[in-house]
C-alpha cells in the first residue's frame, strides 16, 4: 500500500452548534442532502492516488458514522476511536493503520468537505520529494494586532501562510513524531505539520485552495448549502471576458496557459507573465463582478514577484465556488506569430482543467495570428483574450467571497 488517508472526525463542533445538548456534531450535519463527513470521505475514496481511507470518530458516533459512510466503497477501513484531543485522535488513526504499513499518509479534517482532487494530487505528488507537505495559502489581507478593542500595530504579512489540510507525510516519519510528542506530554500543537516541525522534519508548502474552507460557524454551513445548490431556475448564467498582453524579453521559454513553451524569448512581467492565465483569471473575476487580477494580486506587492500564474487562476475559481457558483466552460485565444501553439495545445488544456478542477472538455485553448499586423505581428509580444461562463445561485451577491 502506498497512500492512506486519515480523516479526523472525532470532534464535537461547538462553534457550529455541535456542542449543544442533542445537537449533531458538525461532521454529521447535512449539506446538500448528505452529511459533511460523507462529502469528505467520498473525495478521498474516489481519488486514484489514495489506496485506503480511515476515519477517526468518537465512540458515541458509531451509528452516525455507519450512515455517513454507507456505500462509499471498499477503500474505507473500519473507523478508529479517537481521543480527547485532535492530537490523540490522529495518533489513534496512525496506530490503526500501522499494520498495513503505508508509505505515505494524508491527514485531513472531516469538516473540510470541499477538498478538491487537484489539491489531493498536489500533496501526494509532493511527497515524492519531501517527507512532509503542507497545503497553504499566502496571506493576502492586511493583518492587525489589537488590544482591548484598539489596533496596536500592523503585522508584516510577508512570508505568512494559512495552513490547510490534507497534510501529507511519510507514514513512519509522522508516526514517530506523534509518538515522541505523546511521550513528552507535548500538547500545544495546532496541526500535524507543527508536530513534524517540532520533531525536526522539514515541511514543504504546496498551493492550497480557497474553496477548501473548514466549516466552523453557522454562516459556513449556509455558504456550503449555497455551494451545493443544484443549478436551476433559482440562479443565473454569467459570462466574463479577459484580455492581457506582455512584451518579449530575453529568455529561453514562455509560460502560456501553465505550460513552459521553448522559445528564443520570454515574456516580461511582475509574475511569470503567463498571458493566457492572466486573461482567463480576469474573465472569471469579470463573470462574478469581483474586480480584476490587479485588485487581488497588485503588482506593487512584492510577494507576487515571479509568482506562478496558476495561483491567480485558482484563487479566481475559488471565488466563484465561494459564491456557490460553478464554472461551465472557459475559452482562451492566444494571439502571436511565434511560438507555435499547436504542439502544446493539449498540455495547456489539461493544465487549465487541473487548476480549475473541471473536465478537460470544458476548456478550449486556441491560437491565431494578426497576419503580421500590430505589435503581435511584429513579434514584440503575445496577447490573449479569454471568456468564461459560470452559473451563480440566487442570493450570490451577498455570498462569502465578496470583497
Amino acid at each position: 500500500m502506498k497512500t492512506a488517508a486519515v480523516i479526523v472526525a472525532a470532534g464535537r463542533g461547538v462553534r457550529a452548534g455541535g456542542g449543544a445538548e442533542g445537537a449533531l456534531p458538525k461532521q454529521y450535519r447535512s449539506i446538500g442532502g448528505e452529511a459533511v463527513l460523507t462529502h469528505t470521505l467520498r473525495a478521498f475514496a474516489g481519488h486514484d492516488a489514495v489506496d485506503v481511507v480511515l476515519a477517526v470518530i468518537c465512540d458515541t458516533d458509531r451509528a452516525l458514522y455507519d450512515a455517513a459512510s454507507a456505500g462509499l466503497g471498499d477503500k474505507l477501513r473500519p473507523a478508529a476511536i479517537g481521543g480527547a484531543t485532535r492530537q490523540e485522535s490522529v495518533r489513534a488513526g496512525l496506530e490503526a493503520l500501522a499494520p498495513a504499513a503505508p508509505e505515505r499518509v494524508l491527514i485531513h479534517d472531516a469538516a473540510r468537505p470541499f477538498v478538491g482532487a487537484g489539491l489531493i494530487s498536489r500533496v501526494v505528488q509532493a511527497l515524492d520529494d519531501h517527507d512532509a507537505v503542507l497545503p497553504a495559502l499566502p496571506v493576502a489581507e492586511t493583518l492587525k494586532r489589537a488590544d482591548d478593542g484598539r489596533v496596536t500595530s500592523t503585522v508584516d504579512r510577508t512570508g505568512l501562510w494559512l495552513a490547510q489540510t490534507p497534510q501529507g507525510f511519510r507514514f513512519q516519519t509522522i508516526r514517530d513524531a506523534h509518538a515522541k510528542a505523546a511521550a513528552s506530554a507535548g500538547t500545544g500543537f495546532t496541526d500535524d505539520a507543527a508536530i513534524a516541525e517540532w520533531h525536526g522534519v522539514e515541511v514543504a508548502i504546496v498551493d492550497g485552495d480557497r474553496a477548501n474552507t473548514k466549516l466552523t460557524t453557522m454562516e459556513d454551513f449556509e455558504m456550503a448549502e449555497r455551494l451545493l445548490a443544484a443549478p436551476g431556475t433559482a440562479g443565473e448564467w454569467r459570462t466574463g471576458h479577459g484580455y492581457d498582453v506582455h512584451v518579449f524579453a530575453s529568455g529561453d521559454h514562455v509560460m502560456l496557459c501553465g505550460v513552459a513553451v521553448p522559445h528564443d524569448h520570454t515574456l516580461k512581467g511582475h509574475s511569470d507573465a503567463d498571458v493566457g492565465l492572466h486573461a482567463l483569471t480576469d474573465a472569471l473575476l469579470g463573470a462574478i463582478g469581483d474586480g480584476d487580477i490587479g485588485t487581488h494580486f497588485p503588482p506593487s506587492d512584492p510577494q507576487w514577484r515571479g509568482a506562478e500564474s496558476h495561483v491567480f487562476l485558482r484563487d479566481a475559481a475559488a471565488r466563484v465556488r465561494a459564491r456557490g457558483g460553478r464554472i461551465s466552460n472557459v475559452d482562451v485565444t492566444l494571439i502571436c506569430e511565434l511560438p507555435k501553439i499547436g504542439p502544446h495545445r493539449a498540455a495547456m488544456q489539461q493544465r487549465v482543467a487541473e487548476v480549475l478542477e473541471i473536465a478537460h472538455d470544458r476548456v478550449s485553448v486556441k491560437a491565431t495570428t494578426t497576419e503580421g499586423l500590430g505589435y503581435t505581428g511584429r513579434r514584440e509580444g503575445i496577447a490573449a483574450q479569454a471568456s468564461a461562463c459560470v452559473w451563480l445561485p440566487e442570493g450570490h451577491r451577498d455570498g462569502p467571497g465578496s470583497d
